[in-house]
């Protein structure tokens, strides 16, 4: 465990948190659980495109966590009180792993979410160590919520 969390970086924590309950991007926020689903960039771009109103809630959503994530690449938030109190990233992120090469190829940017992506990375191993088979459950959870999601919408 690292040093307890310094009065600068709680400060900023909740600055990154109150971020989040800015009504914009909440609104973001919840299309992109409850609607982003896409494996292909043709599958992003017609569900997402730039200048639309999808397009806009996922430009929303992915600058936020590519933000607040960067800032705990550079140490600026510390690294346990984020991931004690923050876990939706990482749903961000397995959403768009899959697309995340696609994309970085499309727009020639072999950067592109790599913030959110290291951070996910890190993230499933220190819940690993301490809540073992959480990730892999929460991943089967995801799954069967996307299925059912399907087959709703067939339906």
């Amino acid at each position: 465990m690292q040093s307890k969390p310094t009065h600068e970086q709680a400060q900023l924590h909740l600055q990154v948190y109150d971020l989040r309950r800015e009504p914009r991007l909440r609104q973001a926020r919840d299309w992109f659980q409850q609607n982003y689903r896409a494996e292909t960039v043709e599958e992003a771009m017609a569900l997402a495109g730039p200048g639309t109103e999808n397009g806009t809630n996922f430009g929303m959503v992915i600058g936020y966590w590519e933000q607040a994530c960067a800032l705990l690449n550079y140490g600026l938030l510390h690294e346990d009180l984020f991931f004690e109190t923050s876990g939706e990233f990482f749903f961000v992120w397995e959403q768009l792993k899959g697309l995340a090469p696609q994309f970085r190829e499309q727009f020639k940017d072999p950067t592109m979410l790599a913030n959110l992506e290291k951070v996910a990375k890190r993230f499933e191993e220190w819940k690993e160590q301490r809540a073992p088979g959480h990730i892999a459950a929460m991943r089967e959870w995801m799954k069967q919520e996307q299925e059912q999601k399907k087959s709703a919408a067939g339906a």
